[in-house]
């Protein structure tokens, strides 16, 4: 499986699987995109960094088709943004799956040391979770606090799926 920057005709596929996992759909552009691609062609995994009007940057999108799942797929992507995007990253998850980006060192940040998008997001969120009991966290990952990886230590790991 190769993974690799997305291209153009890629972009049907990325608004594809960004609907079937049912998550925020905005601010979605493939040339954002990296992309995980299967032997067959189809996109296995896919992850951006969104830049904000504030200057803050968001690791999003990440998503791994249903028949590629459990196979370390959403960790490459998420080891290469990371990489890629040294320095702050913030993200929004749903609550249940905050711990799998506590291992990249993401942790959950107050609303007072939040930048201002991530600020009119949050109460947003409130809002929402009240009304669809979907608790939402923002995290941030400061790799001048963090190490490297944050501490993950997982590329190359056997069952990472990176050929090594």
């Amino acid at each position: 499986m190769i993974l690799r920057p997305a291209i153009a005709s890629d972009e049907i596929a990325i608004h594809r699987l960004i609907r079937e996992a049912q998550i925020n759909p905005m601010g979605v552009r493939w040339d954002r995109f990296v992309v995980i691609e299967a032997p067959d062609g189809e996109l296995a995994a896919i992850g951006q960094v969104k830049p904000h009007r504030d200057g803050s940057l968001e690791l999003a999108s990440i998503v791994t088709a249903v028949e590629y799942r459990g196979r370390g797929l959403a960790r490459r992507v998420i080891e290469h943004l990371i990489r890629a995007n040294p320095g702050v990253l913030y993200l929004m998850c749903r609550a249940d799956i905050g711990p799998m980006y506590e291992k990249f060192g993401f942790r959950d940040v107050s609303e007072v040391d939040m930048p201002k998008y991530f600020r009119r997001v949050s109460k947003l969120a409130g809002f929402v979770d009240r009304l669809v009991d979907v608790p939402l966290r923002i995290m941030r990952r400061d790799e001048r606090a963090n190490g490297r990886m944050g501490g993950s230590g997982m590329t190359g790991l056997p069952g990472n799926d990176d050929g090594r």
